[in-house]
């Protein structure tokens, strides 16, 4: 391993969406021992469409429509059993949490966003992600590499000190390796969504915050946030159905403080219209769903 003092390796993985050469949906745990690093392959659209013509986009999609249909209904607040699995997974990110900690933001005179000390986070996730993966139980050591680089970056762009949601979807690829290599199954799903995703969401706002970290791309005027994507399409599953809350309650300050406690939808929209994000959209209104 290339030493981080000088000259940190380049990031794992821009994104899964270009990363896919060594994913869960080309690697079968039961005939290989060994995986590498992700790696970028997609540079062109005719890259991106073999991409989402091939079984590895599908098993994607699939795992997410998987974990969204566990978690239909069901309150943050409600009791969630665990696995050890789970609780593995969830003491690792506790671990990331305690690095951010460990890594103070520096003094930036020369911009506002992108705190240089992100980079020295990252090269501490990179260097300590083995270690981590060591204690997910029963982990065959030969895919380390592998998890490990959609692990490393979903915690954000080392080259340009930014957040997207790509970051995301390469946290999601890690769980859904961790489900093709059967360390998760789907008992764990309503867990995974509700207490490990919840979680990594926690700690992807810290670093936003304590970083300054700028969103990797913008999804627009009728995007609802330029950093996440899954905690909508989560959010909603938990409400699909309520008998009283509608999409336009996201407008009504006193409906979010009431239940962002229970749904990541309205915590998170309470989250975008607070001051203590690096960008807001305060100064536009939030496009108005379906009623």
């Amino acid at each position: 391993m290339a030493s981080t003092t000088e000259q940190p390796p380049p990031p794992p993985a821009e994104s899964t969406t270009s990363s896919h050469s060594h994913s869960p949906a080309h690697s079968n745990p039961t005939a290989s021992t060994s995986s590498t690093s992700p790696s970028k392959r997609i540079i062109s659209r005719a890259h991106l469409q073999l991409f989402l013509d091939s079984p590895t986009h599908q098993h994607v999609i699939d795992y997410i429509e998987r974990l969204n249909a566990a978690v239909v209904g069901v309150k943050l607040t409600d009791p969630i059993q665990t696995s050890p699995t789970v609780d593995a997974l969830l003491h690792v990110l506790k671990q990331i949490e305690k690095i951010v900690g460990h890594t103070p933001p520096i003094d930036n005179g020369k911009s506002r966003f992108g705190n240089p000390a992100f980079r020295t986070f990252y090269d501490r996730v990179f260097e300590q992600s083995p270690h981590l993966h060591s204690s997910i139980p029963h982990l065959p050591t030969g895919h380390v590499t592998e998890l490990s680089g959609y692990f490393t970056e979903s915690w954000g762009n080392r080259t340009r000190v930014d957040y997207g949601s790509g970051m995301e979807l390469n946290f999601l690829s890690w769980l859904l390796c961790l489900d093709k290599l059967k360390i998760l199954t789907p008992d764990d799903d309503r867990a995974v969504v509700i207490k490990v995703f919840w979680q990594y969401m926690r700690v992807a706002r810290l670093l936003q915050t304590e970083y300054w970290l700028e969103p990797a791309g913008s999804h627009g005027a009728q995007g609802l946030d330029d950093y996440h994507f899954a905690v909508f399409i989560f959010g909603s599953a938990q409400l699909r159905n309520h008998n009283h809350l509608r999409p336009k309650a996201i407008h009504d300050p006193e409906i979010l403080d009431e239940f962002a406690k229970d749904y990541m939808y309205f915590s998170y929209i309470r989250y975008i219209n607070s001051a203590s994000r690096p960008t807001s959209h305060s100064s536009q209104p939030l496009p108005s769903p379906s009623e």
